[in-house]
């Protein structure tokens, strides 16, 4: 492999802080837009709340899946295929415990009452947790397997095992040209007739060959290079397909399996292919840097993760039968989950080791 690529690239750090930031505000948005979610405020926003999402929604989870393919190159690189396999487990595992029987029972227990399917309190609840497996939003079962927003790190780790004879196997991307533009979304909208489980908006398949491209060809020498020559187009491709696709929801989904159907989910991919590359591009030309803030929040971005939504579910339910005004409860929500958020890692999980074990960070604070 190129030893180019075990440097550290700082852009990817940053694209990971952002995006985790991103994360945050879309669940966020989420207590007011129209979608199913396990709280919901009494009054739903129709537009400009509903508009963040739609953007948001296209290409967050898929970033984060592309960003793992990239640096599981760098992990193999310097590690062994069973030190690779341990640390995964390690690393995104233990979270996943954690939130399936620490973190997750109080959002289902607050799913439930704020529905009406269960009256009670939580210690009340909670013998009832393990009664079937949580499958979606309101539905029947408790039982959070996935950790419900932590699904993202049970999958990652399903594709780091399931994908490790694949890299093995297939050569390096030695050039990545102008024809991948074409190619690599083109693979993606094919992805869209096998549907297994849809989760953040795309179907697993989608999320797989995501993370096969980070692999393979993100994290190619020629990639940046290609984005720069290209990367004026690809921004004005960015905006016109985000504006249709988003423009296209508002207006109305298509009927299922017709030909507008199959048009808006080929916007929806070239929208979020486009806006990965944007990213990419601006990434590397501005953020090839690292300092103490990207230190300490890349660091942070874990722990920050796998927090952030039950604190965010809690506030809102707090709030969510007050008589405020959106903006305002818009504001206090983000503004006070993001304080609990950093003040419980400041000065409890960074501190205590088995607390960052726990939350996906290596021990042995100093």
């Amino acid at each position: 492999m190129d030893v180019n690529k075990t440097v550290r690239q700082y852009d990817l750090d940053w694209i990971r802080v952002i995006a985790t930031i991103g994360v945050f505000l879309y669940h966020c948005s989420m207590f007011f837009n129209p979608f199913p979610w396990h709280v919901k405020n009494n009054t739903i926003d129709t537009s400009g709340i509903l508009v963040f999402s739609l953007f948001v929604g296209v290409w967050i989870m898929p970033i984060f899946f592309a960003i793992s393919g990239m640096n599981t190159i760098h992990s193999l690189t310097k590690r062994s295929t069973f030190t690779f396999l341990k640390e995964r487990f390690i690393r995104l595992g233990i979270p996943l415990v954690f939130g399936v029987f620490i973190l997750s029972p109080p959002q289902v227990f607050i799913e439930r009452i704020t529905n009406h399917q269960f009256s009670g309190t939580f210690l009340q609840f909670l013998p009832t947790y393990f009664d079937g497996l949580y499958l979606d939003i309101g539905g029947n079962g408790n039982f959070a397997f996935s950790g419900l927003h932590l699904w993202y790190l049970l999958v990652l780790l399903v594709f780091s095992i399931v994908a490790l004879p694949i890299f093995k196997l297939l050569p390096q991307v030695k050039k990545f040209s102008g024809f991948h533009f074409l190619l690599l979304p083109f693979i993606l909208f094919l992805s869209g007739v096998i549907n297994t489980l849809g989760l953040g908006g795309w179907d697993l398949v989608f999320y797989f060959i995501i993370f096969i491209y980070g692999y393979y060809f993100f994290s190619s020498a020629t990639f940046k290079p290609a984005l720069k020559s290209n990367y004026k187009k690809l921004v004005v491709i960015a905006i016109i397909t985000s504006v249709i696709y988003i423009v296209w929801f508002m207006i109305g989904l298509p009927v299922a399996g017709s030909i507008q159907d199959y048009l808006f989910y080929g916007v929806k991919v070239i929208a979020c292919w486009s806006w990965l590359c944007v990213i990419f591009s601006l990434a590397a030309k501005y953020l090839a840097f690292s300092n103490r803030f990207l230190t300490y929040s890349s660091e942070a971005s874990m722990p920050f993760y796998v927090l952030h939504q039950p604190i965010i579910v809690f506030i809102g339910f707090l709030i969510h039968d007050l008589s405020w005004p959106i903006l305002y409860k818009m504001i206090f929500l983000i503004l006070s989950s993001f304080s609990i958020i950093m003040l419980i890692y400041h000065f409890v999980i960074r501190k205590i080791n088995i607390l960052r074990i726990l939350f996906g960070l290596k021990g042995n604070y100093r």
